[in-house]
């Protein structure tokens, strides 16, 4: 019990030295608190919203009563009133403002990372201060606190607007339009009304009411255009911009997004409105119209079942043209604009030259190991065609048909264009001539058949041209076959070159009917090449119906470099034909090999019985070119066989065993109409091809793996790069260094998923 009395004892004496609470010193000690909280968070001066602010703008009148308060002056109160009525109606109301500012687009950013929504006079700080926000909007940051501007952007003011726009030199009292009317999709401002400033004798109260109804009249005559014209521009498809290459990160707009500005709140009826909010918006990337032929990828054949393969040859090199530029901008190019055998013919080869008197090409086969399947065959087939002396060149007429469009305007367009035909007229005879059509919106003759020794007039037409309209492709064609009949002669060889970024859009646009038009044209025997600048709207489906149904050929030009490797270099192969329509048909013997499959030429396929009906169109060889194709192939009764035999198939037997299959080539001299047959057996024993056909299985091996096929197994992009460098041999020109370092690009870029 003593022990509880002492406790007891205790706990009164602790109870009585205990202060009673004052509430005088606890509510003083709470306001120094919160005085400090105010002060840390940098609101001490600033007005906390009251319980009243309601949908009904009891926040605004707050808002304003305090501000009135707090003035010293109360004309100046008038004059602030009188300019920002104006300022808010200019940026907010005034559509015309607004769409300008949507139309405008960076084409191509110098620094990395998205633009911003730019909706403000940036030069202005105080179009940066709103009035309270309202409980819909106590979320939405200021413009002022998003990232700096961009100084390139520089939002456009016309002369509406700067009717509209205070001056600093302008007294209280300002001119503001007093009505509208709407015309050709812009509001235009009519008449004249004066906005007075308040009278300086009445009270302050009655001075802002005043300036608040004239700021209600201009709302309530501009704010329905501005909510109809605000309706269209979120409806439209945003201005297209004109990028070197397809941009992959998304970009920021300069357009309203239904995000950016919310003109909801602006009161059509009433003196109450909602400041607009200027928010950061991120727009879609930028839509990429580039088109590429649809065509699905060679499948397994099983010998027994298709033991015939029946395709056209293919000197075209754009694909490959197309690969580099998408990777050396840091992107995996699309899936469409991988074409294999266009990537392998890219390079010159050191295959077999025709002996004098022999057929205008040499065809080789050579059988060697699959780098990338222990348990397959690769069979490469190669035709190297003749080169002619220069004096035994027939003489040239050339018609540039140049597209001038508005799409052309990019540097590595019409600019690069221009660039690349002054160097192509330096290997020109003077017995060559020359002419000029352009095509934008309609068709024109710039400059008459001219001899090639007149480069100085040759190269001031060039100069002279500009960019601007739509495409009027099939004007340009016509008028470009025209002028060439009138310029070819018998012995001599005339050749349309058609350089645009494939984007027709007026007159004939659809790949098919531009086919059949072409395909009528070249009997004349006047032949079109088709050369492809730019990215962004590059129609590559529509170059390769024209050049293909042309009799010529297609390249993609992105550098000068590659402009002097196509109209330098191999300039005789591009112009010069030595064969038409030639056609390669191999049959497999599924005594031998049980399946196979042909890597490339899915556009170039024939029917079986094409390939003897010499009235279907087939690719040409020119002087000098070469053409390679590749086999993969599986013996019979290799563990890599991906199918099971037939329980009921006939054994076939082939008269020679040792045959793997049989060649068979067709083709026509210029000018004739009967092709001629070439035969040879494709056997076991043949040599493997030595560094030109591993070089070749390298760069087929790369298409492989940028267009994801299955067959390669754990082979990759090591193992690719490990192989072309071993096979480079000689690299007069550095093409296969270049085509190294893209293979490890596109390893840094999306590694293979097998490593």
């Amino acid at each position: 019990m003593s022990d509880k009395g002492d406790l007891d004892k205790l706990k009164a004496a602790l109870h009585g030295a205990t202060p009673q609470p004052d509430p005088a010193a606890k509510a003083d000690a709470m306001a120094r608190a919160m005085a400090e909280f105010d002060r840390v968070q940098g609101s001490a001066d600033a007005v906390r919203q009251m319980s009243d602010r309601s949908d009904n703008g009891a926040g605004f009148w707050t808002g304003a009563r305090t501000m009135f308060n707090r003035l010293t002056t109360r004309a100046a109160l008038a004059g602030t009133a009188s300019i920002a009525v104006i300022g808010v109606g200019l940026v907010v109301i005034n559509p015309d403002l607004i769409e300008r500012n949507a139309e405008t687009r960076i084409a191509e950013p110098s620094v990395t990372g998205s633009e911003f929504a730019i909706l403000a006079d940036e030069a202005s700080p105080e179009a940066t201060t709103t009035a309270p926000l309202g409980e819909d909007e106590a979320h939405t940051s200021d413009i002022s606190a998003a990232e700096p501007l961009p100084p390139t952007i520089t939002p456009h003011v016309g002369s509406s607007d700067q009717a509209l726009m205070p001056q600093a030199n302008q007294p209280a009292s300002a001119e503001a339009p007093a009505a509208q009317t709407q015309r050709g999709g812009e509001i235009q401002i009519t008449g004249e009304a004066e906005l007075e400033a308040p009278d300086q004798s009445l009270n302050g109260q009655t001075q802002l009411q005043q300036s608040l109804n004239i700021e209600s009249q201009l709302v309530e005559e501009i704010a329905p255009s501005a909510e109809a014209r605000m309706d269209r521009l979120r409806s439209a498809p945003e201005a297209e911009a004109v990028p070197s290459v397809p941009q992959s990160q998304p970009r920021r707009s300069l357009a309203p997004q239904s995000q950016g500005i919310d003109l909801s709140a602006v009161a059509s009826g009433g003196h109450s409105y909602a400041a607009p909010q200027i928010r950061e918006s991120i727009a879609a990337p930028q839509p990429d119209t580039e088109a590429f032929p649809e065509a699905d990828r060679n499948a397994l054949k099983v010998t027994a079942e298709t033991p015939v393969s029946t395709f056209s040859i293919d000197v075209d090199t754009a694909s490959y043209s197309v690969v580099r530029s998408s990777l050396n901008v840091g992107q995996m190019p699309p899936a469409g604009a991988v074409r294999i055998e266009e990537m392998v013919n890219y390079f010159p080869y050191a295959w077999p030259a025709p002996e004098a008197g022999e057929a205008p090409f040499r065809p080789s086969v050579s059988v060697m190991q699959t780098p990338w399947n222990e348990g397959t065959q690769l069979v490469t087939i190669a035709l190297q065609g003749e080169m002619p002396a220069l004096g035994d060149r027939p003489p040239l007429n050339l018609v540039f048909l140049i597209d001038t469009s508005g799409s052309m305007s990019a540097a590595n367009k019409l600019p690069l264009l221009k660039q690349s035909f002054r160097l192509m007229l330096s290997e020109l005879r003077p017995e060559d001539e020359v002419a000029i059509v352009t095509y934008a919106g309609s068709a024109g003759l710039v400059l008459e058949p001219t001899p090639a020794s007149d480069r100085q007039t040759i190269e001031a037409a060039l100069a002279q041209l500009g960019a601007g309209g739509s495409t009027a492709g099939q004007a340009g064609l016509a008028q470009a076959y025209a002028v060439a009949g009138n310029m070819s002669a018998e012995g001599e060889v005339t050749r349309v070159i058609l350089a645009t970024d494939g984007d027709f859009n007026v007159g004939i646009s659809d790949p098919d009917a531009l086919k059949d038009y072409i395909a009528e044209q070249r009997e004349s025997g006047t032949y079109l090449s088709v050369l492809g600048f730019g990215r962004g709207n590059l129609d590559d489906a529509t170059m390769q119906a024209l050049a293909q149904n042309g009799n010529g050929t297609a390249a993609y030009i992105d550098t000068l470099n590659e402009a002097r490797k196509v109209l330098v270099d191999q300039l005789s192969g591009a112009l010069f034909p030595i064969a038409d329509d030639v056609k390669i048909q191999v049959e497999w013997n599924p005594a031998a090999i049980a399946e196979y499959r042909l890597i490339g030429y899915e556009t170039r396929a024939l029917a079986r019985e094409d390939f003897n009906n010499d009235k279907v169109d087939a690719g040409e060889i020119g002087a000098g070119h070469s053409v390679t194709a590749i086999y993969e192939v599986t013996p019979v009764g290799s563990p890599a066989r991906r199918t099971d035999p037939l329980r009921y198939a006939p054994v076939n037997v082939a008269d020679s065993p040792d045959e793997l299959g049989f060649l068979r080539l067709r083709y026509k001299e210029p000018g004739e109409e009967t092709s001629r047959l070439i035969e040879t057996p494709i056997t076991g024993d043949m040599a493997d091809g030595g560094s030109e056909a591993r070089f070749a299985a390298a760069i087929a091996g790369f298409g492989q793996l940028l267009t994801g096929t299955t067959y390669l197994n754990e082979w990759g992009w090591d193992e690719a790069i490990a192989l072309a460098n071993a096979s480079k041999g000689t690299d007069e020109f550095g093409y296969r260094a270049e085509a190294i370092q893209l293979m490890r690009l596109a390893k840094a870029i999306e590694p293979s998923p097998f490593r």
